[in-house]
């Protein structure tokens, strides 16, 4: 098994299909389907369930595309370590959706414009699933709340943010958790550190949600609050680029629920040129 069976299994994958994947590899169909099978016999496993012309990807294709993406990004990183020090290559990165909608836009524009032999992937997620895919070598880096406390990873300051309750219109004053009116927590999924702050001020002042229910951007987010139908812990950067006006009141938390910093994290060791430069260019943000 060497890396070009790992990039041809992988296009197949990604592609969906043998035929695909040969128009995305410059190769013919017969050359695809045969490495296929040569890397299933090396390995003794069937890497698709084949039902007619579909493959579907076996539970155990699952575990060899996990390493295939790890192993095909350390190959990536070898390349850029020995060459010149330019940053070139894919770079896999992740981000909070918060971060990634108020912060990245015009950082990325400059990276692309310095750097535009790097082919940034950006995907957005909470911070507990992109410290993971970090962790796993699915990313090479990540913005995620601070701080994170694991030796498999370094953190870098990003960005210091401050958190905000964002509530329906019209509700009074909020200098507690007792003071809420609706306990209805809008938020992301549990990996979520800003949902994990929300809660552990909740649970300062004795009080518990009535419910919680999980949605997947912050503008439904903020429509549920201006609907009246809960509250959510929002940075403020962002809700400066959404066009709230009057439909939501806004509510300042004490500082220790408040000022979150997000940091960008790869993983432990020396970083390669473009997680370098991607950092440097943080920095200077």
């Amino acid at each position: 098994m060497d890396l070009d069976d790992l990039t041809i299994f992988r296009t197949v994958v990604r592609e969906g299909g043998i035929t695909r994947a040969a128009e995305k590899l410059h190769r013919v169909q017969s050359n695809v389907t045969t490495r296929i099978r040569q890397l299933e016999d090396k390995l003794g496993v069937e890497l698709f369930i084949r039902e007619g012309r579909r493959l579907i990807v076996s539970p155990s294709g699952r575990v060899l595309l996990d390493y295939a993406d790890r192993l095909l990004a350390l190959a990536d990183e070898a390349r850029a370590a020995v060459s010149d020090g330019t940053p070139r290559g894919r770079l896999r990165f992740g981000s909070m959706e918060s971060t990634a909608a108020a912060r990245l836009p015009a950082l990325l524009a400059r990276f692309h414009a310095q750097y535009p032999e790097v082919q940034l992937e950006l995907r957005t997620g909470p911070t507990g699933p992109l410290i993971a895919e970090v962790i796993d070598g699915r990313l090479e880096c990540a913005l995620v709340s601070g701080p994170v406390e694991d030796a498999r990873v370094t953190s870098v300051p990003a960005f210091d943010e401050e958190l905000v309750l964002v509530a329906p219109a019209g509700h009074p004053a909020i200098a507690s958790p007792r003071d809420l009116r609706a306990r209805t927590l809008l938020t992301f999924e549990p990996g979520c550190a800003y949902r994990q702050r929300l809660q552990a001020w909740l649970a300062s002042g004795e009080v518990v949600p009535e419910r919680v229910v999980e949605l997947s951007s912050y503008h439904a987010m903020i429509g549920c609050v201006a609907s009246g139908m809960g509250v959510a812990l929002v940075p403020r950067s962002l809700l400066a680029m959404l066009p709230v006006e009057d439909s939501v009141s806004i509510h300042v938390l004490p500082p220790a629920f408040a000022l979150a910093r997000t940091v960008l994290i790869h993983r432990s060791g020396t970083p390669g040129p473009t997680v370098r430069a991607l950092a440097d260019l943080i920095g200077r943000a």
